[in-house]
């Protein structure tokens, strides 16, 4: 319904375009604008969205940049505060003072305190502790942690590892319900069978004690430090609050950052809810396989939690060289979104009050030109209802300004006024020619009845030679607004590109109906100069060509309940031009649907066949109407002959006979009385297989085309 009304919506301007020179002015004028001004557009909105991603790209870089900074920055102060606690005199002189365990411990809580960090261990030269600020038992051994033993060989070291739920207890029992976080369903996330994250990540450093601990006879060895990241809120705000202070972001976007356990999220501002952090939810697929299965910085949009962040991830790496989490900083793409979205609306904004201040003044404009011209055309058309004293001056007297036009018109009417004295003259002597011929009827008789036999082969001669310039003359016309609307029509799907997808059968059709318009133009010009133009042929497949001429006929097929059934075995192609080809099959299949009016069959069928020694195909419609009579049969291909009572003009398979022979084919006919069941054997030819059992029994028609595959035809195919 949408194609139909698309169709009469373009019938209408056709008409209005043909029957205006203000509407023709009017299209000149907007026509250059309506179609550059899209484009610009459209090239307009590729770039910004270009360089707009590669804006955003950059922005979120640069955050990264900030975020990792900060994060380095801390575990170089974690590191430095171990490292100086372990050189310090006052950790000698307690060693030196050779206290207890018990007392080795408070003074490292208190110094754990002190410097902000989560637990402290003091080991010997073996590795093993000494003191503990937390749960470590006397006696246990660290040598498996890499800070440990590089810090044995007299190198401090600062890292982050992951320890297990078993580890945290052995440091502090409390950093194990700490660390421990429920995982939240997340939309994309990986697949997995665990329910808890209990694994912390710790940022820890380890440092050799300074020589001067080992007088008195007090043994060498390592102090360790560190922080438990996990739910460590005041770290991930503080991230935040560097990398987007107040203010840093446009258009009310907001800025998040997030640390990452392999994807787990156990530290981060992002909102599940209004109050509600996101922890214990999961990064998407595709940004855990590239930040931790590929090693590689994710730098683009990312859904998060609830909504689309431009987001960065960076893989975090432990002390052996795994990827171990990930650090995450993002702001909320909707702003930006929306104010380019907002830019493109008022460009858009601005080209339809571009479009609507030209249209004004090209009207205004055209009016000037076309007045004239309007007021000499209705003085035509009164003189053709004979009124012969009208003139443009005197019909209608205001004429304008005293431009070209006016002038044209003030000479139109001394045409008319000579025109008319002539006339006049013409119709005297005419009188007087008369009755001279009156006295001389008798001697010219003969003469007279040769003459007016030459008369009238002349006039034959002479509305030939008008309807074959008038049939050029409209040719021309229809081509211009068939190149606009085929241009037009290139432009709206480039500009739509995918989606236009919805709408492409539709397109697909205005398509085809834009060629067959150029079809009937080609049909005008061979009327107009048949010896100028011949046909395009190219290799055609017999069964598309049936399925394009289907959708031509739905419209049609809608009226009626008619079953269609296909057996489409053809497997060469002919050579043919293919809108010539389609124009046949459609009117046999217009012809078929017209004998059912009621409903019944319709039966399409296609081959390969070989007759004469020429390689060709066939193409069968047949109809399970009430078949044809053997009287009318012979006559069915004679011009003007046609059994509709209405809307029938005789022409269709003639037109239809007389193409299909120029490329050297055929068109068989048989109307079978014992119906659809013994079609078969009644048209051996007609290639289609399959009809027995159909259960009618009323009479029917097939038509059979058969086509050479190389056609003998002499038709240029330059």
């Amino acid at each position: 319904m949408r194609g139909v009304g698309g169709l009469a919506i373009f019938a209408r301007l056709r008409a209005r375009f043909h029957g205006s020179l203000r509407f023709k002015l009017l299209a000149l004028a907007l026509g250059p604008l309506l179609v550059a001004a899209p484009i610009l557009i459209g090239i307009l909105a590729a770039w910004g969205a270009v360089y707009y991603d590669r804006l955003l790209i950059t922005k979120i870089q640069s955050d990264l940049a900030v975020a990792h900074g900060y994060f380095e920055q801390v575990k170089e102060g974690v590191g430095r505060r171990v490292d100086t606690l372990a050189g310090s005199e006052r950790l000698a002189r307690a060693l030196r003072e050779r206290p207890g365990p018990a007392a080795l411990g408070d003074l490292l809580r208190e110094m754990r305190q002190q410097l902000g960090i989560d637990f402290l261990i003091l080991l010997d030269s073996n590795g093993r502790v000494r003191a503990a600020s937390g749960g470590p038992a006397p006696g246990s051994g660290y040598t498996d942690w890499e800070v440990v033993r590089r810090a044995l060989a007299g190198h401090a070291e600062t890292e982050v590892d992951i320890l297990e739920a078993s580890q945290l207890a052995a440091i502090d029992p409390a950093l194990t319900e700490k660390a421990r976080t429920p995982l939240i369903a997340t939309r994309n996330a990986q697949a997995t069978q665990r329910n808890e994250e209990t694994r912390g990540m710790v940022m820890h450093a380890a440092a050799p004690i300074a020589s001067a601990a080992r007088e008195g006879g007090a043994s060498a060895g390592v102090l360790v430090g560190g922080l438990l990241l996990n739910k460590n809120l005041e770290f991930v705000d503080r991230i935040n609050d560097i990398v987007y202070p107040e203010g840093a972001l446009p258009l009310g976007s907001v800025g998040t950052a997030t640390l990452f356990l392999d994807d787990v999220r156990i530290a981060t501002n992002v909102r599940l809810f209004e109050n509600v952090r996101a922890i214990g939810t999961r990064v998407s697929a595709a940004v855990r396989h590239t930040a931790l299965d590929l090693g590689r910085t994710w730098l683009d949009r990312a859904f998060v939690v609830n909504d689309w962040y431009v987001s960065a991830y960076e893989p975090i790496i432990d002390s052996r060289g795994r990827r171990v989490g990930m650090l995450y900083v993002g702001f909320l793409e909707a702003p930006f979104q929306q104010a380019r979205q907002l830019a493109l609306a008022a460009v858009a904004l601005l080209f339809v009050l571009t479009v609507i201040v030209a249209a004004f003044v090209s009207l205004r404009l055209a009016r000037h030109v076309s007045q004239p011209v309007e007021r000499m055309h209705g003085t035509m058309s009164a003189i053709e209802a004979g009124q012969t004293e009208a003139r443009v001056g005197t019909h209608l007297p205001e004429l304008g300004e005293a431009d070209e036009l006016a002038e044209l018109a003030a000479h139109f009417d001394r045409l008319l006024d000579r025109l008319a004295l002539q006339t006049e003259a013409l119709h005297r002597w005419g009188s007087e020619l008369d009755t001279k011929v009156a006295e001389r009827t008798q001697e010219l008789a003969a003469a007279n009845q040769t003459l007016r036999s030459a008369q009238q082969r002349l006039v034959m001669s002479e509305k030939l030679a008008a309807i074959g310039q008038l049939a050029a003359g409209v040719a021309h016309e229809i081509n211009n607004p068939v190149a606009v609307i085929q241009g037009n029509l290139d432009v709206l799907r480039e500009t739509l590109g995918d989606a236009a997808e919805p709408a492409m059968a539709e397109i697909r059709l205005i398509q085809d109906q834009v060629f067959r318009i150029r079809l009937i133009v080609t049909k005008l010009l061979q009327f107009a100069r048949p010896a100028e133009f011949v046909g395009y042929l190219e290799p055609v497949r017999l069964d598309q060509v049936v399925q394009d001429s289907l959708v031509l006929v739905a419209h049609q097929m809608k009226k009626t309940s008619v079953e269609v059934i296909q057996e489409m075995h053809a497997t060469r192609p002919v050579t043919i031009n293919r809108n010539e080809l389609q124009q046949v099959l459609i009117n046999l299949i217009v012809n078929a649907l017209q004998a059912m009016p009621e409903g019944g069959t319709l039966l399409l069928a296609s081959g390969d066949r070989e007759e004469g020694g020429i390689k060709g195909g066939f193409v069968a419609v047949g109809d399970s109407g009430p078949g044809i009579a053997p009287e009318i049969r012979e006559r069915l291909f004679d011009p003007f002959f046609t059994t509709k009572t209405s809307d029938g003009t005789g022409l269709g398979l003639w037109v239809s006979l007389g193409l299909v022979q120029r490329y050297g084919g055929r068109i068989d006919v048989a109307s079978p009385q014992s119906g659809i069941p013994g079609m078969q054997s009644a048209s051996p030819q007609s290639g289609i297989s399959g009809m027995q059992g159909t259960g009618r029994s009323t009479g029917g028609t097939v038509f059979t085309v058969w086509l050479p595959n190389e056609t003998q035809a002499e038709v240029s195919t330059a």
